[in-house]
């Protein structure tokens, strides 16, 4: 059985541009922080504002209570973790994982993680580095609540807004992935109409703020296609997908016109046509996540 919680320090492994964010945002709050990196050198400016510096993984989770892991993904967490010496260290402590992966990597780490006696949180950083420490920071955890209630106290000095999403492992991953589904979409997206608007001879910067516009109207119908999706009813009174698809098919037509390639949009407008074709023209665009979502 793991130990109530009682420590007020942190150890911090990873040392990229958000692990050193994640430690200082630790040091600034007063928090006694270790750090690790297993490419030396990266730990200078932590250490001159008051982290100790660990010469091993093992070393650096003996200092702590709480270990917070922030590296590329889980190959990168396990080859530190699961070490002899280090799954050793950890025995009886806790480690909150948020390095990005899939569910299912954070359904195996927990599993090793139960096996070896170690308390584990997976999570999620859904905002940049220049965020932690901040008001603005937004992180999401998933794991046993018991275990998230007893560490949020430290975890509130990294900053912003905590969130447990539930206690299977997987959902705060599942948030992550979904989330950056909607953010690089959106980023290729726009990637997309900036080369399309200039072969028609306008500048970024002319399309920006017009771009910014749109991207202003979204959260409204995010929720809106949200509400359609959970009732079933895929409403299209205000813009049916036939018209959606018509606009689509314009996209790519001037795209590949001018030799822009043009497979994404025509992606999206075959899962269009492709509802319109079972039926489904005079609904709205929500009707196709419903149609994305079977197997």
């Amino acid at each position: 059985m793991l130990p109530s919680y009682r420590s007020k320090s942190a150890t911090v492994l990873g040392l990229g541009p958000m692990g050193r964010s994640l430690a200082g945002a630790f040091l600034a709050a007063g928090v006694p922080t270790t750090v690790w990196n297993r490419t030396p050198g990266r730990d200078g400016d932590l250490v001159g504002r008051g982290a100790a510096s660990a010469a091993s993984a093992h070393e650096a989770v003996a200092a702590s209570d709480l270990t917070v892991v922030c590296v590329v993904d889980y190959d990168a967490a396990d080859a530190v973790l699961r070490t002899p010496g280090t799954t050793a260290a950890l025995a009886g402590r806790t480690v909150v994982n948020l390095s990005a992966d899939t569910p299912d990597r954070a359904r195996a780490t927990a599993a090793w993680a139960a096996e070896h006696g170690v308390g584990y949180l997976d999570g999620a950083i859904m905002t940049p580095t220049t965020t932690i420490g901040t008001p603005h920071a937004v992180f999401l955890h998933s794991g046993p609540r018991d275990l998230y209630d007893a560490h949020l106290p430290l975890l509130e000095n990294l900053g912003g807004t905590h969130t447990h999403v539930g206690e299977e492992i997987g959902r705060a991953a599942a948030h992550d992935l979904a989330l950056l589904d909607v953010f690089w979409t959106a980023v290729a997206g726009y990637a997309h109409a900036l080369a399309l608007a200039r072969a028609e001879g306008v500048t970024a910067r002319e399309l920006a703020p017009f771009a910014g516009g749109i991207a202003a109207i979204l959260p409204p119908i995010f929720e809106g296609i949200a509400a359609d999706v959970e009732a079933g009813t895929f409403s299209g009174e205000d813009n049916p997908i036939t018209s959606a698809a018509s606009t689509m098919a314009h996209v790519v037509h001037t795209s590949e016109a001018h030799g822009i390639d043009a497979s994404v949009m025509r992606a999206v407008e075959g899962a269009t046509r492709r509802a319109i074709g079972l039926g489904h023209g005079a609904d709205g665009f929500s009707r196709v996540a419903e149609h994305l979502s079977r197997r």
